[in-house]
Formats: C-alpha cells, structure tokens, sequence
C-alpha cells in the first residue's frame, strides 16, 4: 500500500509540473486549433482570393508585417473559389477566432459570409474587393479597407493624355483620334469596370477623341494579357496607338507581346498603362517599357485592414485613434492612388 500510495503522490506531481508549463506557455491557443487569442495576441483569420495574384501579395506580405506583436494571422488561399472560401470561413468560426479579414472571390456573395460572421458574433472586415452596400449595411461590425477604383482610372487615363499631347509622333495616322486597346480585369469585378470607363472619360476630359479598337478580359492574369495583346497585334498591327491595363500583370504581359513584335527598340515605343506599381511593373518603368502606372498602395492596405480586425477582435470600435486611419460613414478606410511615371519611381518603393 505505502508502494501504491507513493506511486499516485508522483504522478499526482507529474501531473501538476505538466499544467504549469502548458500554463505558463502563453502561446498555446494563438498557434493551435481552438481558442481565439495567445496571450496578448488575438487570432485572426485571413482568407485571400488567390495567393498568385501579384498585387495581393503585397497586401499580404504586409498584413505579416503589420501584425507583428498585435495579433496572430492565419492565412489562407481561397484558390479563386467562392465556396472554398466559405469553407474556410465556417472553419475560422469554429476555432472561434476573434475576428475575420476577407477578400472575397466574389464580391456579390460577401451577405453569406457575412450572416455567417454576425451569427458566431465575429466581427469582419474586408478588403480590395468592396461588397455591394446593401451587404456592408447588414451589420454593425463589418468593415471595408480598399480604393477607389474609379480614382485609379482617371490617373491612368490622364497618364495617356499626357504622353498623347507631349509627343504628337504618338498619333501615328495623322487622324487626331487616339486609337486604342484595353485589357480588362474579371467580368462584372467594380474595379475592373470604373478603371475601364474612367480611364478613358479621362482622356476625353483631357480634349483628346478616342476610338477602341479591341476590348476584352484577361482575368488580371499576365500570361492571358499576352496572348490577348499577340492576337489583337496580328489583327491591328501599327493601327494601335495606346494600351490600356486594369492592372500591371496585364500590362506587363502585353508588353511581352509587343517585344516580340518589335517594340521598344529603336524609336519603336508604345505607350502602356497599369495600376498597382508592383515591382515587376516598377522594374519595367526603369526599363523604359512601361509609360506608367498608379501606385495601388499594399503597404497601406494590408496595414490598415490589421489595424481595423485587431481594434474589433479586442472588442474595441475602430477609429483614428486606435486604427492610425480615417474612417469614412463609420465602415470604410479609404486608401489613394498615386500615378507612377519613371521620374517618381521612389513613391513607389516603400
């Protein structure tokens, strides 16, 4: 019996130094699969439509960076697929995370995940892809951080108009008409839509006629933008005067297209157009290959979509105070372009 009595004290010890060291961990349930927060640190799940996408790398890389000392990121990739993401939501909501950052694969069906978010009581905020305002509206703890995408527009637009009234050799037929080409973002996506129409009411704005000649989607997607850019080449040839890009990937892929036909050496120049100032887009301005882009600011919104979810997941209503960022109508966080040409490049490179 003294033997038995014995064993079950040193277990009973054993069990005891096990709790204290779980205990004074403090980082626990911020690295495993239940509990919202570690320590200080609140749990946050991120879930963004495609890790492959350049631009939203960038938002990514740094909202890391961001959160350092604030909260814990738990990032995701969508994988371009509205239901993956919702998946991926409920699994956010099961392990009771303290609040949520989304870019949604599909703007229109933030109100699902939304419904999902107010029922567990978990506040969320999206970015880069605005809801439509009937779902912003739901509920009091849904956020938006992004930009405004007809913002973006009009300085790209205005980048053309400037190169068109500097450079009258850009008229290449002598018609007064600037003949171009447009390569779009997703169908239906509000900023592929507001950059097409405000980059080129731009450019009317700026007194110059336009004529399109060729439109069409290449999925923001640098390898579609090329192969859009070789095909509307084979069927306009020198008849194109300008590209126009709803973002940088696709700019950079028309590029590819025109290098191969023969532009950019020489005195052989078209003028092309992005949004984002990506590095690889800021690596073709020193180049000289790209005439400009608009500077999409990642740092910025990967920072402040942080700020917002760790203000909301400590309970706290987001404000300039404890976000560092202006909040418009009480939701939005609103984040401005910039035009990039090649003598402004260090705007770009934060």
């Amino acid at each position: 019996m003294k033997k038995q009595a014995a064993l079950a004290a040193a277990l009973a010890a054993v069990m005891v130094t096990a709790a204290g060291c779980g205990g004074n961990n403090g980082g626990g349930n911020a690295g495993g699969d239940s509990g919202g927060s570690g320590g200080d640190q609140p749990k946050i799940g991120v879930a963004i439509y495609k890790f492959d996408d350049t631009f939203m790398t960038g938002v990514r890389n740094a909202m890391t960076a961001a959160a350092e000392g604030k909260a814990k990121l738990d990032i995701v990739d969508s994988q371009n697929a509205q239901p993956t993401q919702n998946e991926k939501v409920d699994l956010f909501i099961s392990k009771k995370y303290k609040a949520l950052a989304i870019n949604a694969v599909d703007r229109t069906a933030a109100g699902v995940i939304i419904d999902k978010a107010q029922a567990a009581d978990i506040p969320v905020v999206f970015l880069n892809r605005e809801p439509v305002a009937e779902d912003m509206n739901k509920w009091d703890k849904v956020y938006y951080v992004g930009a405004k995408a007809e913002e973006s527009g009009t300085l790209s637009g205005q980048i053309i108009a400037d190169y068109w009234k500097a450079n009258p050799e850009a008229d290449k037929n002598k018609d007064g008409v600037l003949q171009y080409v447009m390569l779009q973002g997703e169908p239906g996506h509000q900023d592929a839509e507001l950059r097409t129409k405000y980059s080129i009411q731009a450019i009317e704005d700026a007194g110059i006629k336009v004529e399109k000649l060729e439109q069409d989607t290449a999925m923001w997607d640098r390898v579609k933008g090329q192969d859009k850019m070789q095909a509307w080449l084979a069927a306009r040839g020198d008849n194109i005067e300008a590209v126009l890009a709803n973002n940088d990937d696709m700019a950079l892929g028309a590029i590819e297209a025109l290098k191969a036909a023969g532009y950019f050496t020489g005195d052989k120049f078209m003028p092309v157009v992005g949004v984002d100032a990506t590095a690889p887009a800021i690596q073709a301005l020193q180049d000289g290959t790209l005439l400009g882009t608009v500077l999409n600011d990642a740092k910025n919104q990967g920072g402040a979509t942080v700020a917002l979810a760790a203000a909301l997941a400590k309970g706290e209503t987001p404000t300039k105070e404890n976000t560092g960022y202006d909040i418009t109508d009480g939701k939005y966080v609103w984040i401005a372009y910039k035009k990039i040409l090649k003598d402004n490049i260090a705007d770009a490179q934060q």
